[in-house]
C-alpha cells in the first residue's frame, strides 16, 4: 500500500515536471519573436537641452583633434548616480568615421554613435577600424553593422525586420570652436529608436 502511494507521488512528480519543461521548451521557442524592445525601460532622462560630448578621460570631443577612424564609449544620458551610468543601455559607440568614409571633413557629418547594445540578443557589440573590418561586429552571434548607417548587414540581426535591424543614434552639433554637443534624443523607433529594438531608417 505504502509502495503503491509512493509509485503514485512519483508518477505525479514526473508529471508535472515534464509539463513544466514543456512550457519552458514552447516559451523559449518564441523567445525570439517577442518584441521585448517595447517593454524596454529607454534612458529616460535625456535632457531637453543638448550636452557635451565627454569622452573616458572626461574631454569633450572636438571636431577638429578626434581621431579619424576611431571609437570611444560615451555614456548618454548620463545621471548624478555613477550605478545608472554604468547602465549597457546607456552606452554608445561614438566613432569618426574612416577616411574612404568621409572622416576626414572636420565637421559633424563625420561622426556617429550608435546603442552599443545588439539588437538580436543585446550582446555589447564593438568597433572595429582595422582596414577591412570597418564595421560594428557582435562577439556573441556575430551580427554585423554598417558604420555609416547603423543597419545590420550580416548575422541573425540583418534577419530582422525593421526597426530591428537599425541601431538607435545620436545626434550632434559643433561649436564654433569645434566642440560637440549631442542633440535632445527622440525615443522612438521613428525618433533616434529605441535601444535594444531598433529605429525607422525611413
Amino acid at each position: 500500500m505504502v509502495d503503491q502511494e509512493s509509485e503514485k507521488t512519483s508518477s505525479l512528480s514526473r508529471r508535472d515536471f515534464l509539463k513544466l519543461m514543456g512550457a519552458a521548451g514552447t516559451a523559449l521557442a518564441f523567445t525570439p519573436f517577442v518584441p521585448w524592445g517595447n517593454f524596454l525601460p529607454n534612458p529616460s532622462s535625456a535632457s531637453a537641452e543638448k550636452v557635451p560630448v565627454i569622452l573616458p578621460d572626461g574631454t569633450q570631443a572636438n571636431v577638429n583633434t578626434f581621431p579619424i577612424n576611431h571609437a570611444e564609449v560615451i555614456t548618454y544620458p548620463k545621471t548624478a548616480d555613477e550605478v545608472l551610468n554604468e547602465e549597457a543601455f546607456r552606452k554608445w559607440q561614438f566613432i569618426r568615421l574612416p577616411k574612404k568614409f568621409g572622416g576626414t571633413t572636420n565637421k559633424v557629418s563625420s561622426f556617429r554613435a550608435y546603442s552599443m547594445v545588439c539588437l538580436h540578443l543585446w550582446c555589447l557589440w564593438k568597433y572595429w577600424p582595422e582596414e577591412g573590418r570597418m564595421r560594428g561586429e557582435c562577439p556573441c552571434h556575430g551580427s554585423m553593422y554598417d558604420v555609416r548607417t547603423g543597419i545590420s548587414f550580416s548575422g541573425p540581426a540583418s534577419l530582422q525586420a525593421p526597426p530591428s535591424n537599425a541601431l538607435p543614434n545620436l545626434e550632434f552639433e559643433a561649436d564654433s570652436d569645434g566642440f560637440m554637443f549631442i542633440k535632445p534624443a527622440v525615443w522612438g523607433v521613428d525618433g533616434n529608436g529605441v535601444v535594444g529594438f531598433g529605429r525607422s531608417t525611413k
